[in-house]
């Protein structure tokens, strides 16, 4: 299988599928999660594969430009979503639905599947990675999730892996959406190990001289290879870590009204730079991403997939159109690009309880719910 996006080939026993769409930072299409999703479900089937490796891939070399670095995944094309909202389009509720689909099957393959992330991984790159047997990152790697600063929430299951990391740091990163640099995703739980960049290609090759046996686990030998590299993996400072008591502190009051009051009662630099941040968020959306990360976290998986699909069709359905907070979102960060949105409502102050809790409303009765078939792990 060779799609234009999406590069497959199967090497020593494992299926390596890189993204290849590079000049969009592998965003992921509607017809990327189509041919993910059937290229999984085949090797899932297949006796020759022990494992799958989901990779991405760089701008390549020009005449006058060198090859550009390599990012997993932007997360999911933010451009498609703007037009189809706009003209009613249909694929829309056809993307959410497949890409959640896509996650859950990640999440529950019964073969391995290694997610090697280099560079901008963030939003729908994190919902690929995060449903991994392993997550390995490199120095580079640049992790969000910043769906409030386009009037959006934490999807892809990330009301679900956010909800599980330690104290009040998933509700930080939902509604804040900093980058975490490689070692804070370590020390957080967002990545299993990390590899220099140039990993990647010794250990390919390793598998050319030495095919994976059938009872052989793959993570294992990734992780074995991997410490036997004689070059230390040098990673950044952390830059949450060290503010955990801060994070836990502001983010575990029970409001975004409280959170936002109590951080500009702290006079400290993460305080201002954090208030900076949110400015630039849909306040609306910040309220729901808290509310959706303290809900999700005593909820299984498939259920967890289920929630945000119901919101995420309130995105677009509670205001239609140009109206919608997401559709007003991506314009002003990827369309018109004047980084001036106009959020209803304008501060937080505004949001109240009922605005926040029609996200949550169910749409479909369970039996005709668009995810309906996926199971609980």
């Amino acid at each position: 299988m060779d799609d234009s996006m999406i590069l497959t080939e199967v090497i020593g026993g494992l299926g390596v599928v890189t993204l290849n769409r590079p000049k969009a930072l592998n965003a992921l299409s509607l017809e990327m999660v189509r041919s993910l999703d059937r290229v999984l479900r085949q090797w899932a089937m297949d006796d020759t594969v022990h494992g799958v490796l989901l990779r991405g891939s760089a701008r390549p070399a020009q005449a006058d430009k060198p090859a550009g670095p390599v990012h997993f995944c932007a997360g999911g094309d933010i451009r498609f979503m703007h037009e189809a909202a706009t003209k009613g389009d249909l694929a829309l509720d056809d993307f959410f639905t497949e890409e959640y689909a896509l996650d859950h099957l990640i999440h529950t393959l019964a073969k391995p599947v290694i997610a090697w992330m280099e560079g901008v991984t963030m939003g729908g790159g994190m919902g690929l990675a995060q449903g991994c047997a392993l997550r390995v990152v490199t120095p580079g790697v640049r992790m969000a999730m910043p769906e409030t600063r386009i009037g959006l929430f934490p999807d892809v299951a990330g009301g679900y892996f956010l909800s599980r990391l330690p104290g009040c740091v998933g509700e930080y990163l939902g509604v804040v959406g900093p980058q975490v640099n490689a070692a804070d995703a370590l020390a957080l739980g967002l990545a299993d190990v990390a590899a220099r960049t140039d990993s990647l290609p010794v250990f390919i090759d390793s598998l050319k001289r030495q095919p994976l046996r059938l009872e052989e686990d793959v993570c294992q030998r990734i992780r074995a290879q991997l410490a036997q590299d004689a070059q230390p993996v040098v990673l950044p400072e952390p830059t949450v870590q060290g503010e955990m008591a801060r994070i836990n502190h502001h983010f575990g009051l029970p409001t975004m009204q409280a959170i936002e009051a109590s951080l500009k009662d702290d006079s400290s630099d993460w305080a201002r730079q954090t208030l900076q941040q949110m400015a630039g968020h849909s306040p609306l959306m910040m309220c729901v991403t808290l509310e959706q990360i303290r809900r999700a976290r005593t909820m299984p998986l498939a259920d967890e997939f289920r929630m945000e699909r119901t919101m995420v069709r309130h995105c677009f359905s509670l205001r239609k159109g140009a109206a919608s907070e997401t559709t007003e979102g991506v314009r002003a960060l990827a369309i018109d690009k004047d980084q001036r949105p106009k959020w209803n409502p304008a501060s937080m102050s505004e949001v109240t309880p009922a605005m926040v809790v029609e996200f949550f409303q169910p749409i479909w009765p369970e039996h005709i719910h668009p995810l309906r078939d996926l199971l609980n792990r």
